[in-house]
């Protein structure tokens, strides 16, 4: 604290210019000893003293001059923001956050951040940088290496990269040998100067590099190949989107040949449909103009008909004028009396043969005949372009498509730029051998679902779509897989009405004494399948029967009265097979509360195989069965079963099945 009261003393003493460049040189030994805090007030009050006449004495000072370089460089900063546009000497841009640099007998200490993120240094007097002073420092020093943090690349004095705020309009290039500008930049970049003979290289400070021609650090050699390396890998990005804008502009310089092409292949197209019309106009503009000849020949020949008619009859009635003329001048009563009546008769006959229509033209002049041209004017004024294509190909929508047991449901798009008109759809699916495509849809809707189809098989299907043009071609084949086992419940809509369903249409039972019938949901028509019935309860043994049967079996029987079902019923000690009411395979061994019957119907093999408590329940019951079949029941009120799907085939089939 001494130190500093003693430097403050001097200063205030030198600023009455009691001082002499010995005791400014004692000056600067005190204030490097002064503490941390203050020396940034005292070394800015010593530049202050700083005048043109101060520094035209340090020409002949070194020491005093190396003194006050150092000090230019060493100015440690304060603790308050700095002002703003305020430049300072010592910048964490000159060598990175927590850098080191100097002269090798005064090393620097680590750049400190403001809070604020910028660094707080004392405000540097616009006159620091006078001719005089200017050349009092850099008289006494070898070349300035200038080292600029912001160029991405090292820099000496030569070029300067001006990437500071406010640098714009400052010269990018300095003239070898203008030490005054040299400083002035290196003042006002925040830059770091450094006297070397060579200079000294600072580490790790990135982008340095002396006019030193002797190899570069390591460092700089890893650097210069990491930011080799990153421009590369730009350059190879750039390069990838500039050969894409080059395929890009071919493409666009092929559409234009194409557009040319397809423009006078369509404006043949048009003179060709255009000629044809009236090509087609001309023909029956000719069958038109050959009507009206017909026409004008038929009433020709009318008229002249006529004419000749008339003529021979106004021949013939004039000469039988002449005739009676000459009788009634003849003066022979006798005969004349004798002709007379005769006469008369001829008279009044010829008349009358003039009086009927004899005298009325049987053909007009006129032609009856009126062109309709109207429609074709219409259509004339309606003939334009209509841009009708056909469709494109539709989306099968995956997110959307999924199979549950041997239902599929499919849905489809058109491609989201399309514009063309759609009419409608048509779906279509294999067989599940891979057989030929049948349309299972055709209509307006985008979703289907498609019921009864075999377990265990995998389908292909296909969509395309339709206008008034023609078809798409088609969509993208989607390969479906249906379950491998049966899941289903009993079909309420299908079951008689005395049929009590319960656990989601699991469990049924009924309330009549009689035996009502109940099919399951799915029909089978391939494949094996394998579900099992348990007795929840079974009171005064009753006789219930179990197995397949069509769609349209009686359903106010016991199962196997008619020729549509195929069953077992069983009681208490004893089962039998029925089908068309015929009873056959009586086999010991019945039913009770908790037993489980199993119903095996291989569609593959075409029989249908029953089993009690998991053990075979006589021999194979039917074979031969062919089509579609429901799993079915029939019980009274003294019976209650539920059934059981998705199971596995029973180990007797299997092993069975395994030997054969």
């Amino acid at each position: 604290m001494e130190q500093e009261c003693h430097a403050w003393v001097e200063v205030s003493l030198w600023k009455e210019g009691a001082l002499s460049p010995p005791t400014l040189i004692h000056l600067f030994e005190v204030l490097q000893e002064c503490h941390e805090a203050c020396r940034a007030l005292c070394l800015t009050s010593f530049l202050l003293l700083l005048s043109s006449s101060t520094a035209q004495s340090l020409t002949n000072q070194p020491k005093l001059t190396l003194l006050a370089a150092h000090y230019l460089h060493k100015i440690p900063p304060r603790t308050e923001e700095p002002t703003q546009h305020t430049m300072s000497l010592y910048s964490e841009a000159d060598s990175g956050y927590g850098s080191y640099g100097g002269f090798a007998s005064a090393p620097t200490t680590p750049c400190q951040k403001s809070p604020n993120g910028g660094v707080g240094l004392p405000e540097i007097p616009s006159w620091i940088a006078s001719e005089e002073l200017v050349a009092a420092i850099l008289g006494c020093f070898t070349p300035v290496c200038l080292l600029n943090s912001y160029l991405s690349t090292p820099s000496c004095a030569s070029a300067v990269g001006l990437s500071h705020p406010g640098a714009e309009n400052w010269p990018r290039h300095i003239p070898a040998g203008d030490k005054e500008q040299e400083l002035l930049l290196l003042l006002r970049l925040d830059t770091r100067f450094f006297p070397t003979s060579p200079c000294n290289r600072t580490s790790p400070a990135p982008g340095r590099q002396c006019r030193d021609p002797s190899p570069s650090p390591p460092h700089s050699r890893q650097l210069l190949q990491h930011m080799n390396d990153q421009l590369s890998q730009a350059l190879n990005g750039l390069s990838d989107r500039a050969k894409e804008a080059k395929e890009f502009l071919v493409q666009l310089r092929n559409m234009v040949q194409q557009i040319q092409e397809n423009s006078v292949e369509f404006e043949a197209c048009l003179v060709a449909q255009c000629d044809a019309l009236i090509d087609a106009l001309n023909r029956r503009k000719a069958q038109l103009l050959s009507r009206v000849n017909k026409e004008h020949e038929h009433k020709l020949k009318v008229v002249r008909d006529q004419i000749s008619h008339c003529t021979v009859k106004l021949r013939q009635t004039t000469g039988l004028m002449e005739y009676c003329l000459e009788v009634i001048k003849e003066n022979d009563p006798s005969g004349f009396l004798q002709i007379s009546d005769a006469l008369i008769r001829r008279v009044h006959l010829t008349e009358d043969q003039w009086g009927k229509g004899t005298l009325t033209p049987r053909m007009t002049t006129d032609f009856d005949l009126n062109l309709d041209n109207g429609p074709l004017l219409q259509s004339i004024h309606q003939l334009d372009f209509v841009q009708m294509k056909v469709p494109a190909p539709p989306i099968l929508q995956l997110e959307e498509c999924c199979t549950h047991n041997n239902s599929a449901t499919l849905s489809w798009k058109q491609p989201p730029l399309s514009t063309v008109q759609v009419e409608g759809y048509i779906l279509e699916l294999d067989d599940g051998n891979g057989g030929q495509f049948r349309e299972v849809y055709v209509g307006k809707e985008t979703m289907c679902t498609v019921d009864g189809l075999h377990f265990n098989s995998t389908y292909s299907a296909r969509v395309k779509a339709f206008n008034k043009t023609g078809v798409s071609p088609y969509s993208k084949t989607l390969v479906l897989q249906t379950s491998e086992v049966a899941w289903f419940s009993f079909d309420p809509a299908s079951a008689h009405a005395d049929i009590i369903f319960s656990n989601d249409n699991l469990t049924v039972t009924c309330n009549s004494y009689d035996d009502r019938v109940v099919l399951g949901k799915t029909g089978f028509s391939k494949g094996l399948h394998y579900w099992e019935l348990s007795i929840d309860r079974y009171d005064n043994h009753p006789d219930p029967a179990f197995g397949v049967a069509r769609i349209d079996v009686l359903k106010d029987a016991m199962l196997g009265k008619d020729d549509k079902a195929w069953a077992m019923y069983v009681d208490n000690n004893r089962s039998w097979f029925m089908h068309n009411n015929s009873h056959t395979n009586r086999t010991e061994g019945g039913i009770t509360k908790g037993a489980t019957v199993g119903v095996l119907l291989d569609l593959t093999r075409r029989t249908l195989t029953f089993s009690i408590n998991e053990d075979q329940q006589g021999p194979v019951a039917f074979e031969n069965l062919e089509g579609l079949f429901f799993p079915a029941v029939s019980l009274n009120r003294n019976v209650q079963v539920t059934l059981h799907t998705g199971l596995p085939v029973p180990e007797f089939y299997a092993s069975r099945s395994a030997m054969q």
